[in-house]
């Protein structure tokens, strides 16, 4: 990773082969995501009240925040108003609404002092997520929901954009996560034994990069940047919300970003739906990246119950 552009005005096409080859774009806010942040704001405060968010994991055991939150992030996933704002989002940002693919958003909150690291509130070690199925152009839309410091942010560690990690990606399999994992993340409060990639050996993660951006601002990556959760020392929770994009012509053309390690199986396409009518990802482009049939015990697609 060489550049951070900021604001750039240049169309998607491009923006799209740039991140593609490990640039980052920032943007600030904007009305589109204003209102997506408004609307998360909303569902968030309602399910904590009286109580301020960022601060309420100080006035309740664990197990009662996880009681709240557990709820709170499939609300705001499967919202119809949830992905009505981000196609909003989309359409400022200059996507093609019926050649890109959107998949649902979700929320995160990321406490503060170790107070919740698993589960529902799960802190990210350094990942790809190349390494969970997804397609190697997938472009990554991150927002954060309140205030933000490096503190509380997430890093980025340009050093193994072209350097190859070793992982236990060829472990993981999206049907099996989508019928276990998945489902199985508020049960996780202490400690999170859900299988999932990460790296196998120590890694050189600094010199790393955080951005700090404003309530509705939005950084794009692809999907292939390693990232971690930064350990949020801050004294206050983060909420953010982060979504996936794909789009039709890089996915029949198999462009995206180079595959440095991952050997995942399964694909995260059926999750994304055409931005401009919800139309599902036609097969015979999910065959394209599809490495298998599910076995009856694994899932398609993950439904929440």
């Amino acid at each position: 990773m060489n550049t951070v552009y900021t604001n750039a005005s240049i169309a998607d096409d491009l923006r799209r082969t740039r991140l593609y080859q490990g640039q980052l774009f920032v943007y600030s806010a904007c009305e589109a995501s204003l209102g997506l942040v408004r609307h998360a704001r909303e569902l968030i405060e309602e399910a904590f009240r009286p109580l301020d968010p960022m601060h309420a994991q100080f006035s309740m055991p664990v197990e009662e925040y996880v009681a709240i939150a557990a709820p709170l992030k499939p609300r705001f996933i499967h919202h119809p108003r949830t992905k009505e704002l981000v196609r909003d989002l989309l359409h400022e940002m200059g996507c093609d609404l019926d050649l890109t693919y959107q998949d649902v958003p979700r929320l995160r909150m990321v406490t503060s002092d170790g107070y919740l690291t698993s589960g529902v509130g799960y802190a990210h070690h350094p990942h790809r997520d190349t390494w969970y199925s997804a397609p190697m152009c997938q472009i990554n839309w991150w927002i954060p929901i309140y205030p933000m410091e490096p503190e509380n942010s997430m890093a980025f560690h340009p050093h193994y954009w072209s350097q190859p990690v070793e992982n236990g990606s060829q472990e993981f399999n999206y049907y099996e996560w989508n019928a276990v994992g998945r489902a199985n993340a508020a049960s996780q409060i202490k400690t999170d034994t859900r299988k999932q990639p990460r790296p196998l050996g120590p890694l050189q993660l600094d010199p790393h990069v955080r951005i700090v951006t404003e309530p509705g601002g939005i950084i794009l990556f692809s999907a292939a940047q390693l990232h971690s959760t930064v350990p949020n020392t801050s004294g206050r929770t983060r909420y953010s919300l982060d979504f996936r994009t794909t789009h039709f012509e890089d996915l029949r053309n198999r462009l995206g970003a180079p595959n440095m390690d991952s050997y995942c199986t399964g694909t995260s396409l059926r999750d994304f739906l055409r931005a401009r009518d919800w139309a599902l990802m036609p097969e015979d482009v999910v065959a394209m990246y599809d490495s298998g049939p599910a076995a009856p015990s694994e899932a398609l697609v993950y439904r929440p119950a």
